[in-house]
Formats: structure tokens, sequence, C-alpha cells
């Protein structure tokens, strides 16, 4: 396993985990503890993990992790939720994206779709698109959040006030059958909000890790929600909670 791997690997394990050992961390990967020791090293130094006395917990800012970063992790199963979710595109001409790694997976199947306008406040999803001659591209203005290339603020929600979307397309950081859809940046998770009260239509786009998973902020309700489509790693029971809130799931 070449080291990017492993650093990545080591991060994912530890947000899974809240906090591993240095001891665990060399047995699940099969290297010395020295070594370990310098990759969570590393993995402070840019802000990844935390470290403890005898290993590392998660970063404080730990949902603020860099696109990069995301945009490597599950990347299979945001592929197949991205291309599940094509389907409740069909009839709509106005289509709302937020920012979000599944987000913007599914933000490069439409490219070439024609006579849609969509609305985002995820500069990254606005900019890929308009090189689209086919899609018109309407984005928010409003602080832009480094780490996820979306702008937030009040600016952004007064934008997004002013348009009736046919379907958004929302992603979050947690999905919980009773807390509902979650973020951690609370002054996103009202952008987000805004985005769905606009649209007639809601889809939100998680894979399974954020299943059971609650954030700070409320985005909705799952009863607000009109499809969670996730990954088949989705626990039954939770699958089955959400869909008793009236949220149809689907598991790509």
């Amino acid at each position: 396993m070449q080291r990017k791997q492993r650093l990545n690997q080591i991060v994912a394990a530890i947000v899974e985990n809240t906090s591993m050992d240095v001891p665990e961390l060399a047995e699940r990967f099969a290297v010395s503890e020295a070594t370990v020791r310098r990759d969570l090293e590393l993995l402070e130094q840019q802000q990844l993990v935390s470290r403890t006395r005898g290993g590392a917990t998660r970063h404080v800012a730990f949902n603020d992790l860099p696109l990069g970063y995301k945009t490597s992790q599950d990347a299979a199963e945001k592929h197949r939720i991205a291309r599940a979710a094509l389907a409740y595109l069909e009839g709509a001409r106005v289509v709302g994206l937020t920012g979000g790694t599944t987000v913007w997976e599914f933000a490069q199947q439409i490219g070439n779709r024609t006579g849609l306008t969509v609305v985002t406040n995820a500069l990254n999803i606005a900019t890929g698109l308009v090189e689209h001659s086919g899609v018109r591209v309407f984005a928010a203005g409003g602080e832009v959040r480094s780490s996820s290339q979306e702008t937030v603020g009040p600016s952004a929600e007064a934008f997004l006030s002013d348009y009736h979307i046919d379907v958004s397309f929302v992603g979050v950081d947690g999905v919980d059958a009773t807390a509902g859809c979650t973020n951690y940046d609370p002054v996103g998770a009202r952008v987000n909000a805004m985005m769905s009260r606009r649209s007639r239509a809601t889809v939100v786009l998680a894979d399974a890790t954020k299943i059971g998973r609650m954030a700070l902020a409320s985005v909705c309700s799952m009863a607000d929600v009109d499809v969670l489509v996730t990954d088949t790693r989705a626990p039954d029971s939770a699958v089955e909670a959400i869909e008793r809130q009236g949220c149809r799931v689907v598991r790509a």
C-alpha cells in the first residue's frame, strides 16, 4: 500500500472510530509503530487529525476536511449514488444543487443535458457546468468556504429565496430518522435548508457513512425529504426507521 493511500485510510479509520491508538493503527495497516507516528505527525500538520498521548483523534474541524480528500473517500459508492439519482431529474427544468462531494459527482452526470437550469451555491459545481452550453447556471454569492467551495451566509440565503426550484439535490453530513438531515456548519445548514424549502421536491444524496450520524445543525426533517439516495452499506434498521418518516430510501 502506498503512503498516500495509507494516510487516507488512517484518517478514515480515526474519523469513523473518533480516536485510535498507535498499536491499533500499526496492526491494521501492517506497518511499524514508528511509521504510524510519522504518518500521524504529517496528518496533524495538515489538520486532518489531532495527536493524543499514544494515538490520535479526529481534528476539531474534521468536518472541514479538504475537498480533495473527501472526494477520494467512498468514490465508488458516490458514483453509484449519483447514477441512481439521475432518475429523479426527469421532468425537471430548474434544479438546485448544494455543495458536497456526492452532489459534485451527480453534477458531472448532468453536463450533457440540454434545456436545464441549475441553481447552486457550490462554485466548483457552477464552474464545471457553465462549460456546457445546454445548461444555464445561476450561482449564489456570499462567503466562500475554502473546504467545500460553497457560498454561505445571508447573501446566499437571500439569493436562493428568489428562486422556484423543481427538485433539489442536497448533500448533508448526517442523516438520522429522528434528528433528520444535519450539517456540522450551522451557516451552511441554513443555506441547504433554504434550498430545500424553495424546491417542490428534495432528494438527499448521502453515502452510508452519513446514515445514523447526527451533526450540529438541522437542515430539515426526514418528512421534508422526498427521496434519500444512499448505498448498499446502509443498515436495514436505519433505513426502515427513515422510511417510517415518509421518506423513500434508494440504496444504489
